[in-house]
């Protein structure tokens, strides 16, 4: 009897481990919008405090030469959600529009584009989305939610669709379109005077002014009204809101909130699938610009606002680490951290500096190729499952998450075309270098760059073709403009392109020359052939048709993609009296 109940107890101790080691393991990832990789403690900086980012870092993997696809919000993350280049959704640009810029645009991720989640949905997976998007709603009238959250994969969405713009807090500058705006608006002075002074003239008798005249001019100035005033001057109402998953419940939102709401929203995910296998991404809306004013951070830092935005994004990872650890999750789930891409140099007021520091790095957001645009913070954490402290020097890219997800998840990617590989044998110390051999770098659509990492050596050579204009001439940054665009007189293509090798100068200092390197001309040579192989794998034959294998998608930054439409607008309430407040109390765990 004894050897029965013996033999019971240890068949029930083996099928309760066996079912622990079988459950799939949970993923928690963290985006800060903007960060610079110099803003964070364990990249070197010495003046922010980010004490749970580091210790992040120091329970995990700190990946120091981890790379984003894009240098911008929308092309950076689409090629994050899916493992490809951007330009491979139609997320490129051609033109001076690089990113979203409405909410009731039709633009965004193509339908036919498959994301992480959606794969690790099809794995029985729960998902969820916290936070920024950026990545479009609808496509043909509003709630068809082609481009939602919800339909690329994600089972609970709350957040910003959009972005968080600085025309999301009153009395900041707008982000969009502003010298378009001010010729819209010049263009409605100038017909309202002319029709102020035509009436004049009639009522005056000084000339014969027909009233169809005066019409005409009535009809073209409420016109050149309604095109700037109805999707420029009520951009706060269209772009800035929250969603719970396919329905609006704060429109304009509430920035003192949303902090605290978008961390306790995510807490409760983890919370609420604490005991099945879950995939929670949290998009911070920090540190893009409008910056926050929370009470327990504001003045606390070094470096003003901006400093005490860095902090405050520290506390929250602070706090989503703290609640995997409580409950009893971590052995079983991988958190990694990272930034969308490099920080914001020429972001500032009269109060000063705004956007991120990218350290030793040259350049920053929306400059192409260059390292402080695209080398990111890349941190995992596994206990027990990838060593504590490891750091790694071998070029990754934010595209590896989608392979090494699907991997550890159980699903295939079938025939489709992916440009990221499996991270897991980099994070777990079976090899020091990642199957990245050839990196390119995008400024729009525009090959910018490519990475060369040769077999054997230590040196990652890079290539540019073409730069960014920085201006005033002399400055580090395109201040004029404000932010960097890729064509035409705002570019300088080089013949033959500059080449450094980031082992030797990370900082793009120095540019080689066939005397004092002596694989110079290979490295042309090697580039060459990479950039030849890599552009046959966009197919080209119909461009209005994509490709999901391969090729591009048709363009979704184009005018007519991009541009505000009635129809297409999120909206609680009746359109276009849209507004309303979500009531809901948030408590921090």
């Amino acid at each position: 009897m004894r050897i029965c109940l013996l033999a019971l107890i240890l068949a029930t101790g083996s099928d309760v481990k066996g079912s622990e080691e079988d459950r799939k393991p949970n993923f928690v990832l963290m985006m800060v919008d903007d960060l610079g990789i110099g803003d964070v403690g364990c990249y070197g900086n010495d003046t922010i405090r980010t004490p749970n980012i580091d210790h992040l870092a120091a329970e995990g993997v700190r990946l120091t030469q981890h790379i984003a696809a894009a240098p911008l919000c929308t092309p950076s993350r689409a090629a994050f959600h899916t493992g490809r280049y951007a330009l491979r959704s139609g997320l490129g640009s051609t033109g001076r529009v690089q990113v979203l810029l409405f909410l009731a645009g039709s633009g965004g991720l193509p339908p036919t584009e498959t994301t992480f989640a959606k794969r690790l949905q099809e794995q029985g997976y729960t998902t969820g989305l916290v936070g920024k998007w950026h990545l479009g709603v609808n496509c043909e009238r509003r709630g068809d939610n082609c481009h939602h959250p919800n339909t690329h994969g994600f089972s609970y969405f709350y957040g910003l669709p959009f972005s968080l713009f600085n025309d999301c807090k009153p009395g900041e500058r707008t982000d969009v379109l502003a010298d378009l705006q001010n010729t819209l608006w010049q263009l409605t002075l100038m017909g309202t005077l002319a029709l102020l002074s035509l009436v004049c003239v009639r009522l005056l008798g000084l000339l014969e002014v027909s009233v169809f005249v005066i019409v005409v001019v009535s009809c073209l100035s409420l016109l050149a009204f309604g095109v700037w005033f109805t999707p420029f001057q009520l951009l706060r109402t269209w772009n800035c809101i929250i969603m719970r998953n396919q329905e609006v419940v704060e429109q304009p939102l509430d920035l003192d909130t949303l902090p605290r709401r978008l961390l306790a929203e995510a807490q409760g995910f983890i919370e609420r699938n604490a005991d099945r296998p879950f995939l929670l991404f949290l998009s911070l809306a920090h540190v893009h610009t409008p910056l926050f004013n929370s009470p327990g951070f504001a003045g606390k830092s070094r470096h003003g606002l901006y400093g005490d935005n860095v902090e405050e994004a520290d506390y929250m990872i602070g706090r989503m680490t703290e609640t995997v650890d409580r409950l009893g999750l971590a052995n079983n789930t991988m958190m990694y951290f990272t930034s969308d891409h490099g920080g914001h140099i020429e972001d500032g007021d009269q109060h000063g500096q705004k956007g991120g520091w990218n350290g030793i790095y040259k350049g920053g957001k929306a400059m192409g190729g260059w390292e402080g645009g695209i080398r990111v913070p890349g941190i995992f954490r596994w206990p027990g499952k990838i060593p504590a402290g490891r750091v790694v020097d071998t070029p990754t890219s934010l595209m590896d998450l989608y392979p090494t997800l699907t991997h550890l998840a159980g699903s295939t990617h079938g025939d489709r075309m992916l440009d990221g590989y499996n991270l897991m044998p980099v994070l777990e110390g079976k090899t020091d270098r990642s199957q990245h051999e050839f990196m390119f770098h995008y400024c729009g659509a525009y090959l910018n760059a490519v990475r060369w990492h040769p077999a054997e050596s230590d040196s990652v050579y890079k290539v540019h073709f073409f730069t960014p204009n920085f201006s005033p001439p002399g400055a580090g940054g395109c201040y004029d403009t404000k932010i960097c665009l890729c064509h035409g007189d705002h570019v300088t293509h080089h013949n033959p392109p500059l080449v450094y090798d980031l082992y030797t100068d990370p900082s793009e200092s120095i540019p080689l020359t066939a005397d004092a390197e002596p694989r110079y001309q290979e490295v042309l040579q090697q580039t060459a052939r990479a950039v030849e192989l890599h552009r046959d794998t966009f197919t080209h034959t119909n461009p209005d048709t994509p490709n999901p294998q391969s090729g591009s998608a048709p363009s979704q930054l184009s005018w007519q993609k991009i541009m505000w439409r009635p129809w297409l607008q999120p909206c609680c309430g009746t359109f276009p009296f849209c507004g309303c407040k979500d009531n809901i109390s948030y408590t921090l765990a």
